[in-house]
């Protein structure tokens, strides 16, 4: 039986190890498709996993990795067939279950999308969760009638995964982007080129129930003090999609952008999203990203042995846009 490289998280006492093992396809879980997987990405939560920062995986051993990108090998579901090109991301994949840092993954076929026309497996991953996840927000703003004509939108971590595409989807497609960061002196020409129209500093926490009315919508990846300021600048009738939280899972906020403005807070989960709204979100990223945006967004591809010292690294905010994780080359 032929032996692949996987990363394994496994855990003695309280102590969890990452380490680079060769494994068989007897070792992987009971699923129906047989996927080889040639890329995956390295994600926030990927970071939380393998440098163990966070109670992320909840089964042990793990393979970590959030997302993959591959081609069936075997299939025991009528949905897939031996060569079809599939991508895959949630479905708590790399914490419940073993995810994308390994060569081959067996999976079950419902967790699974037909990979796009008009994406290479490269840029499925170049999107990955944080992509995904940027265009569900954006389908969240579209859908509770923010259009580009209502004023500016706000994206906060905006040099991250998902606040990058999040600018490059919103420009795009003719919104007034405001790129919030605390980067903005080392990242202003990068959030520029993706389309923001302006860039402004970090949320301050404040006492106010209520702002001046700056944003007819907003993506926020930062959740706590962050998403209680954007909420109390909202418009009236405006809409902000929280779909993160790197500055924590609080919400310090009050009722009244709800009862006297009528703001709306959307919650995105990209983890369990049905497959009716995957299969539309990934063919609308395959229709909106455009070759320059994609190589604006990657930070670079590295190898599973590369992993660990990049999961430090984004864990540090060291890192901007998307990191692409080659199983091909490792």
């Amino acid at each position: 039986m032929t032996s692949f490289k996987a990363m394994l998280l496994e855990k003695v006492d309280k102590d969890v190890t990452a380490t680079i093992k060769e494994i068989t396809t007897a070792d992987l879980p009971d699923r129906e498709v047989l996927v080889s997987v040639s890329h995956s990405s390295l994600n926030y939560k990927d970071g939380l996993a393998v440098t163990n920062s966070a109670p992320v995986v909840r089964k042990f051993p793990m393979v970590p990795g959030i997302d993959l990108v591959g081609t069936v090998e075997e299939s025991a579901s009528d949905k897939y067939k031996a060569g079809d090109a599939v991508v895959l991301t949630g479905w708590e994949v790399g914490e419940a279950h073993w995810g994308g840092y390994a060569q081959k993954a067996r999976l079950k076929a419902d967790w699974l999308v037909p990979l796009p026309d008009g994406l290479t497996p490269q840029q499925a991953m170049q999107i990955g969760t944080a992509g995904f996840t940027a265009m569900m927000s954006v389908m969240a703003l579209e859908e509770q009638g923010v259009t580009p004509d209502k004023g500016e939108v706000v994206v906060t971590g905006a040099a991250g995964g998902v606040g990058s595409v999040s600018i490059a989807l919103l420009a795009k497609l003719g919104y007034t982007v405001v790129a919030s960061t605390g980067r903005g002196d080392s990242l202003g020409d990068y959030l520029t080129a993706l389309g923001a129209n302006r860039i402004i500093g970090r949320f301050e926490s404040s006492k106010r129930p209520l702002e001046r009315e700056l944003w007819a919508g907003g993506v926020d990846t930062v959740g706590s003090e962050t998403l209680a300021a954007v909420l109390r600048q909202t418009a009236r009738s405006g809409s902000v999609a929280a779909c993160g939280l790197a500055g924590g899972g609080n919400l310090p906020a009050t009722v009244y952008p709800f009862i006297l403005r009528g703001v709306n807070l959307l919650g995105i989960d990209s983890v369990m999203c049905p497959i009716e709204h995957r299969t539309r979100a990934w063919q609308r990223l395959a229709e909106l990203m455009s070759d320059e945006a994609f190589d604006l967004i990657t930070e670079g591809t590295i190898t599973l042995e590369e992993v660990l010292e990049m999961g430090q690294q984004i864990l540090k905010g060291q890192v901007k846009g998307r990191v692409v994780v080659d199983l091909e080359t490792t």
